[in-house]
């Protein structure tokens, strides 16, 4: 299989999906390094596609149905967890966490964390690769970005956030 037929594979399978697809899975499906398959995806998203890396893999970029939040939290490091799981555990999808670094400005990660599936997985993988949380570039503070599929979901994940202390005040407000 030519490079080109590749691409168009790995399109069609990320369009065929609402799963994420890594790139090892992606490289042993076509029998190639991994490497090869995130040149793939760097040169489709130079070509206009709409992929997103996840912490589980490469998802094509979808209009999702429900309202977008943005809220404000702060917290240490052990508290990631928890915050997560009141967020899916109220109903939302946290779609990423922003940061404001002083040298590249705003820093975003993709989570698309839906279930405690989800968050499972992402607390897992954040625990093998040792990895740390951007939240730890601003002492804690940071933004997530959610997708509710009712307001009433985002004032009850506002509510459960306050009462673990995680949420900045003067959000989710009647």
């Amino acid at each position: 299989m030519h490079a080109a037929e590749r691409r168009t594979e790995i399109l069609a399978r990320l369009r065929n999906t609402s799963a994420p697809l890594s790139a090892t899975t992606l490289a042993r499906q076509f029998s190639v390094s991994r490497q090869i398959v995130v040149g793939d995806i760097a040169l489709l998203r130079a070509g206009g596609e709409e992929i997103d890396a996840t912490p589980r893999g490469y998802l094509l970029r979808r209009p999702a149905a429900g309202e977008r939040y943005t809220i404000a939290c702060h917290h240490s490091p052990e508290d990631m967890g928890r915050e997560l799981y009141l967020c899916v555990d109220n109903g939302c999808t946290v779609l990423d966490v922003i940061v404001e670094h002083p040298l590249y400005g705003q820093l975003v990660g993709q989570l698309q964390l839906a279930s405690r599936y989800d968050v499972g997985q992402f607390l897992e993988q954040a625990g093998r690769a040792k990895a740390s949380p951007l939240s730890l570039l601003t002492d804690g503070l940071h933004l997530h970005t959610l997708l509710c599929p009712d307001r009433e979901s985002y004032l009850r994940v506002c509510r459960a956030l306050r009462e673990a202390g995680i949420l900045l005040e003067g959000q989710g407000e009647n």
